[in-house]
């Protein structure tokens, strides 16, 4: 397929007000993107929309939701196909971590993930990608994984099984949505520095404990930041690339990981039992 542009394309992002979201639109406004945002959380995401008009770029559509709530997504892609006939780029970037183990994780922890990460971004495609097929221009379809959607990250599961799953939905329809000239990127994330950091649920554990603060402060030494993490994915875009790394060492370790199954399958261990001493520490503390 040819190379991909958001410049004078609709591009629908959600997860707009903050982190990853918010960067990607920030980026696209500046490549000339007529930019659709949305959010759950309404004041910054109009606070986005106010910055990038005040810069110059486009924003034809900002409206705060949920998108695990599928009537909401459909009612947005009602009004905005009542205004165009179909979005060019789908970036479904919004999501929430929680990490616990199967003993300490809540029935509705599991079920929030999974309708976030997952659900999410289903209703969003089965609500755009059918006018984008039919408008027939091609376009493009961005998916955001993480580093947990390639490897048994410990403490992940729900978070990772929601990743996985986006995973395996975006490895389908790469080859699907490739005869209507969509492109799909997904894009594996690894440390980012964003809102995140500071929101992620851990079950069981006091976020307060010494042990996360330094596990946190380590993360972000060697995070990313939004932006750049945006930057990859406007390349993804633009080079119809299906893998999408923000970072070197996740694409190396997807490679490893690929090449060397008994060596990742050692480290994955070490690593299982370095994090499980971390957070017991954390959950001594918040007894």
């Amino acid at each position: 397929m040819p190379p991909k542009t958001v410049e004078n394309k609709r591009v629908l992002i959600t997860g707009a007000a903050s982190g990853i979201g918010r960067a990607t639109a920030i980026a696209s406004a500046t490549r000339n993107a007529r930019l659709l945002l949305t959010d759950i959380n309404d004041a910054p995401l109009q606070s986005v929309a106010a910055e990038i008009r005040a810069a110059g770029g486009t924003v034809d559509y900002a409206k705060a939701l949920d998108i695990s709530d599928h009537a909401a997504v459909a009612a947005m892609a009602d009004e905005i196909h009542a205004a165009y006939d179909s979005v060019d780029i789908v970036m479904n970037i919004a999501g929430i971590a929680v990490w616990g183990t199967v003993e300490t994780l809540s029935h509705d922890q599991w079920r929030r993930v999974v309708d976030v990460n997952l659900m999410g971004p289903i209703h969003v495609v089965e609500c755009f990608l059918p006018a984008m097929i039919t408008a027939g221009r091609g376009g493009h379809l961005v998916n955001v994984s993480s580093a947990a959607g390639l490897f048994g990250l410990p403490w992940h599961a729900p978070y990772s099984a929601t990743k996985f799953g986006l995973r395996g939905l975006s490895e389908v329809l790469r080859f699907d949505l490739r005869r209507h000239d969509i492109g799909v990127s997904l894009v594996c994330p690894g440390a980012v520095d964003t809102g995140l950091v500071e929101t992620v649920e851990i079950a069981g554990v006091n976020r307060a404990a010494p042990t996360i603060q330094k596990f946190t402060a380590r993360f972000r030494r060697r995070a990313v930041t939004p932006a750049t993490a945006a930057e990859k994915i406007l390349e993804g875009i633009e080079h119809n690339r299906y893998w999408v790394y923000t970072s070197r060492d996740i694409q190396v370790g997807h490679f490893l990981q690929r090449r060397f199954e008994t060596g990742y399958a050692i480290v994955m261990r070490l690593v299982n039992d370095r994090f499980s001493e971390i957070m017991r520490r954390a959950h001594s503390s918040f007894l």
